[in-house]
Formats: C-alpha cells, sequence, structure tokens
C-alpha cells in the first residue's frame, strides 16, 4: 500500500496533472447534473423564463446540500492524504468511517428538514407567485436524492484522495450521462417538465452513490470503508469539522449571496433579473469547475508531500497549481467577453433575456483572474491543514464582502440590478490578493521556508 500513489516521488507537474486532469472532467461532469436541468428547462416552450428563475430560486437549497458533503468529505480527504503519507492507514481507514457516518445521518436530516420547510423557504428567497409552482415543484422531487447527493460528492473525495483519480471521474460521468439522457425524456417526451429534470437528477445520483459504495468497499482500494470503522470517532470528527469548515463555509457562504442576490434582483429588476442572475452562475459554475479540479488535483500531492517532509515539492506543486489556475482564468475572461450571447444561448435564447444579460455579464465577471488567487491561496490552506485561514478567507470574499456591496450597490447612484452584479468583481479583486498574500508570507516565507533549512 505504502509504495503505490506515492507523490514524494518523480515529477510533481505529473503527479498534479494526473490527477487534475481526470478530476477536472470529473468536476464539469458534477456540474452538468444540475447545468443540464437548468439549460433544458431554459427552453421549455411557453414557460422558459419563468421555470428557469424558479429553478434559480432553489439553488440555495441546493447549495447548502453540497456544503454539507464538503464539510465531511473534503474535511475528511486531506487529514487521508496526511495519514497515507505518514503511513498511518488505521488512522486513515477511520477518518473515512466517521466521515461516512456523518455524510449519511446528515443527508437524512437535510431531506427531513427541507421538505417540511420548502415552501416558507422558498419564499423568503424570494419567490413570486409566477415561480413558485416551479420552484417548489423542482426542490420537492430533488430533496429526495440528498443522501445520494452526500454520498457520492462526499465520498468520492476518499476516492481522489487515494489517487484513483480516473475512478473519480468515473463516479460522476455514469451519472451525468444518465441525467443528460433521462433529462429530455422526462421533460419533453413525457412533459414533465421541471418534475422531470428533478427526477432525472435523483436517479443518476443514486446510481452514481452506488458506484462509490462499490469502489471504497471494494479490493481495488488503498483505503478500504470498513464497517467496523463506520462509529463516529470524536478525536477525527474534530478535525474533519475544523478542516472541512473551510469548504462548507465556502458553499454556505455561496448559498447565502444566491439568497441576497435573489431578494435584491426581485426588488431592484423583477424575475427577470433573478433569471439573469441564474444563467450568469451556471456560466460561473461552468468556468470555475476547472479551477476545482486543477486545486482538487493538487492537493494530494501538497497534502502527501507535506506529511512526507518534502517540503521543496510543496513549494513546487503551489506554484505549479498557481500559474496553471492563473492562464485558465485569463482564457476565460476573454471568453466570456467576446462570446456573451453563445453563453447566455445555452440556457435562454428570449430576447429580454439576452438584452439584460448581455451587459450584466459584462460587469459580472470583470477581472475575472483574481479569483485564480482566490482558488490557490484557499486550496493551499486546506490541503496544509490551516483550517482558520481556509475558513477566514471564505468568510471574507462572500459574507464580508459580496453580502454589503449586493446590498448597498444598488442603492448608489441609478446602480440598482448593475450594483448587484458589480458586488462579484470587487469581492475578486480584494478576497483574491489578500488570500493569496497571506498564504504567501505565512506558509510559503515562515512555515515551507524554515522547515525546509
Amino acid at each position: 500500500m505504502g509504495e503505490q500513489n506515492d507523490f514524494s516521488r518523480g515529477s510533481v507537474w505529473k503527479h498534479i496533472v494526473n490527477l487534475a486532469v481526470p478530476m477536472t472532467v470529473a468536476q464539469i461532469i458534477n456540474v452538468l447534473y444540475n447545468i443540464v436541468d437548468r439549460i433544458y428547462i431554459g427552453h421549455i416552450p411557453g414557460a422558459a423564463t419563468d421555470a428557469l428563475t424558479g429553478v434559480g430560486l432553489a439553488l440555495p437549497i441546493i447549495t447548502m446540500i453540497s456544503a454539507f458533503a464538503n464539510l465531511f468529505g473534503m474535511g475528511g480527504a486531506p487529514l487521508c492524504s496526511i495519514a497515507r503519507g505518514a503511513h498511518a492507514y488505521k488512522r486513515a481507514e477511520s477518518i473515512m468511517g466517521t466521515s461516512f457516518f456523518m455524510l449519511l445521518g446528515t443527508g437524512i436530516l437535510l431531506t427531513l428538514a427541507f421538505e417540511t420547510f420548502r415552501t416558507p423557504v422558498l419564499q423568503m428567497f424570494g419567490a413570486s407567485a409566477q415561480t413558485m409552482p416551479y420552484a417548489n415543484t423542482y426542490i420537492a422531487l430533488y430533496l429526495l436524492g440528498t443522501v445520494f447527493v452526500m454520498i457520492s460528492l462526499g465520498m468520492n473525495s476518499f476516492i481522489n484522495a487515494q489517487g484513483f483519480g480516473k475512478t473519480g471521474m468515473l463516479t460522476v460521468l455514469i451519472g451525468a450521462i444518465l441525467n443528460i439522457l433521462l433529462d429530455p425524456i422526462f421533460i419533453f417526451a413525457l412533459d414533465m417538465g421541471v418534475k422531470g429534470a428533478a427526477l432525472a437528477t435523483v436517479i443518476s445520483q443514486g446510481i452514481s452513490a452506488l458506484w462509490v459504495l462499490r469502489f471504497l468497499t471494494g479490493k481495488k482500494a488503498l483505503l478500504r470503508l470498513r464497517l467496523a470503522a463506520m462509529r463516529p470517532a470524536l478525536e477525527h470528527l474534530k478535525e474533519i469539522l475544523a478542516l472541512g469548515m473551510s469548504g462548507f463555509v465556502m458553499y454556505i457562504s455561496t448559498s447565502i449571496v444566491q439568497i441576497v442576490c435573489n431578494v435584491s434582483l426581485a426588488r431592484y429588476g423583477g424575475d427577470l433579473y433573478i433569471g439573469v442572475m441564474t444563467v450568469l452562475t451556471s456560466i460561473r459554475e461552468i468556468v470555475y469547475t476547472p479551477l476545482t479540479g486543477l486545486t482538487n488535483g493538487a492537493q494530494p500531492v501538497i497534502g502527501y508531500n507535506y506529511g512526507a517532509k518534502e517540503y521543496a515539492r510543496v513549494k513546487q506543486s503551489i506554484r505549479m497549481m498557481t500559474v496553471a489556475c492563473l492562464a485558465f482564468t485569463l482564457a476565460a475572461w476573454a471568453a466570456v467577453l467576446l462570446f456573451p450571447h453563445r453563453f447566455i444561448r445555452l440556457f435562454n435564447s428570449e430576447d429580454l433575456m439576452l438584452e439584460a444579460g448581455v451587459p450584466a455579464m459584462h460587469i459580472y465577471f470583470f477581472g475575472l483572474f483574481m479569483a485564480a488567487f482566490q482558488f490557490s491561496g484557499q486550496f493551499t490552506f486546506v490541503a496544509l491543514g490551516r483550517s482558520k485561514e481556509a475558513i477566514f478567507f471564505s468568510t471574507l470574499r462572500k459574507l464580508l464582502i459580496v453580502v454589503p456591496l449586493t446590498l448597498i450597490l444598488p442603492m448608489v447612484g441609478n446602480l440598482d440590478a448593475n450594483g448587484v452584479f458589480l458586488a462579484e468583481p470587487i469581492s475578486n479583486f480584494i478576497s483574491g490578493a489578500a488570500c493569496y498574500a497571506t498564504m504567501y508570507f505565512v506558509v510559503w516565507k515562515r512555515m515551507l521556508s524554515k522547515q525546509e533549512v
């Protein structure tokens, strides 16, 4: 077991690429679970914009579910990488078992809570009389697959942490292909509308969850999900929560931002602009997905080499991750600026949506390259187990910058809805610069340089 996927030997870049490429593909495919739904829903004849806006109003709930999946998945996986690097295999399996127990239990509780209060929650999120039927119908069915989401998303991190990037990619590939195939059948052929989109997603996520469990309990896994290890170990749970809190806060804060944006847009722009924001956040998910794949691919390499005390290789990994993220975000920024109509038409082709969406896109994605520094700094902290810094910068960007600006900027001059879109680029510049500078001086200059000597 100790000689397989040894990241302390060979080319650092090769290790990162071998993990990042399949993980990036996996992340892109994972995004398709919900993105494909919105693409099809945004083209339902006679109800496209209202249906798309309704699904957009349900997104904060979906994001909250992902937050809890990441709390225990991304919280436990880096600890597994560090333990495996130190050859502490029993500890690694105990961490994985604890994470699984928490994912399963939390998934059940979330299903019960959201199903009980979904209507008042959606009203609080800004649903109108026109959009509520679509939002309520979609989320009611989607919630039935909450446990599947928790297992497939949360436990897939432990497959990737063991160096099986291709297997992790297959986890989401299988489900996403099913979703892509089932969506048009349920939505259009069977005339189920948004209900069909939700049902296709639930079935697909269920198959993905079964795939994850089959691999982690099988002979190919280096660290197996064993029944004896599925009891929550409190000492591990504290570490998992501390480290996973960064990703959790990042997702929860995203959910809060989605809620605040929808409420503000309902006031300053109406349902149309909530639909525009749904399209823009969907495009952002597509753009940010390769960043997540790159940083997730580098994370096991950084964590393993840190556990193995190969500090020069840790610095090399961080440098390569940053350059790759920066190159991609510059290219993505150019694409959304040059071809805004093409991106918007993926989700909706109505003239009003294009008229409002193009200028909003130019504002929303301005200075996109700064996101590279946020991602690189943030995931370096997570990979090295520095949960306090990771949590702080998750909170800074969304809750301390975006939320206040979203509430204040629409009231400045005649910005109105444009003020809501402007909050995103401002937060990228402030938080991206602060996060990476802190990582450089705290981790690179102090922590790693001192230990190299």
